[in-house]
Formats: C-alpha cells, sequence, structure tokens
C-alpha cells in the first residue's frame, strides 16, 4: 500500500480553511498513486484546548469532509481531530481512519498531553485500535502517545504499521525524530509520523515528517515547510524483518 504522509500548516480554529487548503494536498496526493493520506493531529483545528468551543459531533463537519474526500478519491484519509465523543464526559482527540467505501474506524488518544494540560480539556481514550487494510495490519496512536513504549509493544504482534498524527512542537524536534525511529526499529515495523508545520501562538512547529521502515531507514520530508512524502507499506517486509531477525520473542 502507497501511503502520502501530507506535512501541512493549519489555520487556527477554522476548519473551512483548512477544508479549502488541505483538499488539494489530498486529491493531488491520491493521483500521484496514494492508497492512504496521512494528516496531522487536530488538522483541522489545531492544537486547541478550548476544547468545549472547537469540538464536533462524531459526525460533523471535520469527520464528514474527511470521508467525503475518500469516497470521492477512492483511498484512506486519516487524522485526528476534537470530537464530542459518545461516552465521555468531555470531547475526546479522535482520530478518524476513512475508508473509501464508507468504512469509519476510530481511535481516541490514550495519552493526553499533561505538559499543555489537554488532560484538563480533553479525556483520555481507553482503547488500542488496529485496522487491516491491503494486508496492512496498522495500529494509529497520536502525537504524545509516542513516548510510551508499552503501548507500541503490545500492539506489535499485530502490527505492520502505526501511524502517529501530531502536533509536536520544534523545541523537542530532536525527541520527535530519536522516539520515531526508535519505535520502528525495536518494533520491526514501519512508522509513519506527520507532523506539522508553521506556527501557533508562541510555538513553532518543524514539522520533520517521517516514513520510517522496520530497519530504521526514512523518507523525510524537509524541516519547516509543506511537503508530501510517500513510500510503500508492504507487510510482508515487516515478516522477513520479523523472521531474520527475531528479536521480539526475547521480550
Amino acid at each position: 500500500m502507497r501511503v502520502a504522509a501530507i506535512q501541512h500548516d493549519i489555520v487556527w480554529e477554522d476548519p473551512s480553511a483548512n477544508f479549502d487548503h488541505i483538499g488539494p494536498m489530498i486529491e493531488s496526493a491520491v493521483g500521484n498513486g496514494a492508497g492512504m493520506v496521512v494528516l496531522s493531529e487536530m488538522w483541522s483545528t489545531g492544537f486547541s484546548m478550548r476544547a468545549a468551543d472547537v469540538a464536533e459531533a462524531p459526525d460533523g463537519p471535520t469527520p464528514t469532509f474527511m470521508k467525503d474526500v475518500a469516497a470521492r478519491c477512492g483511498a484512506w484519509v486519516v487524522g485526528s481531530f476534537p470530537e464530542r465523543t459518545p461516552g465521555y464526559d468531555r470531547p475526546t482527540n479522535r482520530l478518524l481512519m476513512a475508508g473509501p467505501d464508507g468504512e469509519d474506524h476510530r481511535y481516541s488518544k490514550i495519552h493526553p498531553f499533561t505538559y499543555a494540560k489537554e488532560d484538563e480539556h480533553y479525556a483520555a481514550g481507553t482503547d488500542r485500535v488496529t485496522v487491516e487494510i491491503e494486508g496492512v495490519r496498522i495500529t494509529p496512536l497520536i502525537c504524545y502517545d509516542l513516548r510510551f513504549t508499552d503501548l507500541f509493544w503490545d500492539a506489535a504482534p499485530t502490527t505492520d504499521c502505526y501511524l502517529l498524527p501530531a502536533n509536536w512542537p520544534a523545541a523537542r524536534r530532536l525527541h520527535w525524530t530519536t522516539l520515531l525511529r526508535a519505535r520502528a526499529i525495536e518494533n520491526q515495523a514501519y512508522v509513519v509520523g506527520v507532523n506539522r508545520v508553521g506556527s501557533a501562538g508562541r510555538l513553532d512547529y518543524s514539522g520533520d515528517t517521517r516514513i520510517i521502515d522496520p530497519l530504521g531507514e526514512a523518507i523525510e520530508a524537509p524541516s519547516g515547510e509543506e511537503a508530501v512524502i510517500f513510500a510503500d507499506v508492504d507487510a510482508g517486509v515487516v515478516s522477513s524483518v520479523r523472521a531474520e531477525f527475531p528479536f521480539m520473542q526475547d521480550r
């Protein structure tokens, strides 16, 4: 499966402007062969803590846009948005995997970013999600989840590819790039880390989007500018690497 990672800027708390900006980027990526397009964390609003104001219903404008684009383009569209999630007393930072035939898989961020007080505005999710698409077993996580090795280790036996949409500040870009590569190597799986660029308030974002293979080799987006990168994600490569280097059996 060919995956495109879109490294993009975000218009703050303005979903319509972001639809207009990012929609053509998705269409172009699909036109260049992508079967799945991955956007950043909270891509339609920015990483806003005004949860009560920006959160959408499960069928709100952002998921509707994603599902419409997926159906029109014939590809999967992935990204997170603030959702008023049924069963939770507060919104969650909710990732949607929207499929071309109406498929709808969702994951709520298990680790809200307490350093930015995300936990005060968004409820923590409780369950991982793994979806098989074109023979590739995909586990989506979100941004701060990257720091928690157990999420990756626990999912590894049934995962070929991890997706990590993020709003990871440039001040900690070394942590981002290092941990992405570490997660790929230690779990012998693909990692698709998609980070935004631009600025929001006092924070700058450098992007540093990566698609990393099970041996740690990376395709990298240029830092600090909008870009789209592509890679073929192959479950057979994961199986071969794990068979040749059976490290996980020793955990």
